[in-house]
């Protein structure tokens, strides 16, 4: 196990379908979490227990949305796809089936405006924030990507920036934030970063630095190393000869912020 990177360690889980280990809990915790920083209501325990049951449990007049439902159950599946594919290069092709398999099946699928799997057919904001055109996507996209490709090397800073400017685009007309935060996961394993989940109880934090971030970079990177160093107690907890970053050095963070 020593010689196992922690991308190696969460695929060879996924193929047993081992329980209990990290892969487990990574599903249940970054499923949970990113699913709840956009409103859904599930709890954790019945995010567990949907990815261990493949059922849901609910209390005597309680009620259960169903797209809360199947988007948690798309989220695992997109997880699983995001593993498959963590060594290959980001694309939009990728970042389209993301959002593919996160709304599948959803009551947005149903919507003849809402595109499932391609870029956004009508204009959205973020708070107050305007992002980018319908018409403008497509290019904007690329260019992003390809600036991103041309770096000699990917940091913990780069994959922050390129979140901060996939946020930015919003390219989908729902589901940025999910596809976003499962390729910052892709990215920091493929680079041999140590990812992190963000914790729904601190995405206030998180959107003040998204929000902020042009202007002072530190508020969402703090949320980011913080997350971090919560995903690396798990880590530790399965994997602790893992020789990927540490508390006191995260990758990326020797630049200047």
């Amino acid at each position: 196990m020593a010689n196992k990177t922690l991308l190696e360690l969460l695929q060879e889980e996924m193929k047993m379908g081992l329980k209990g280990g990290l892969y487990h809990q990574t599903q249940i915790k970054l499923a949970y979490n990113s699913n709840r920083i956009e409103g859904s209501r599930l709890s954790e325990d019945q995010t567990r227990y949907i990815f261990e049951t493949n059922t849901l449990h609910v209390e005597p007049e309680e009620t259960a949305d169903v797209d809360d439902i199947m988007e948690t159950v798309n989220h695992f599946a997109c997880f699983d796809y995001m593993l498959t594919h963590a060594q290959e290069n980001l694309s939009e092709e990728m970042i389209k089936e993301f959002h593919r398999i996160l709304k599948r099946n959803t009551s947005d699928e149903r919507k003849d405006w809402f595109r499932v799997g391609d870029y956004k057919a009508r204009p959205n904001v973020v708070g107050d924030r305007k992002t980018t055109a319908p018409g403008k996507v497509a290019s904007t996209m690329g260019k992003l990507l390809a600036a991103y490709h041309q770096k000699p090397s990917i940091s913990l800073v780069d994959i922050i920036d390129f979140h901060h400017e996939f946020e930015s685009i919003h390219p989908f007309q729902d589901g940025n934030g999910r596809v976003g935060r499962i390729i910052m996961f892709k990215e920091c394993l493929k680079n041999e970063i140590l990812p992190f989940i963000i914790d729904h109880e601190h995405k206030l934090f998180y959107y003040r630095g998204l929000k902020e971030y042009r202007s002072e970079k530190g508020y969402l990177m703090d949320t980011c190393l913080s997350a971090q160093d919560r995903y690396e107690e798990q880590v530790d907890y399965f994997f602790s000869d893992l020789k990927q970053c540490g508390p006191e050095s995260h990758p990326g963070m020797d630049q200047p912020l």
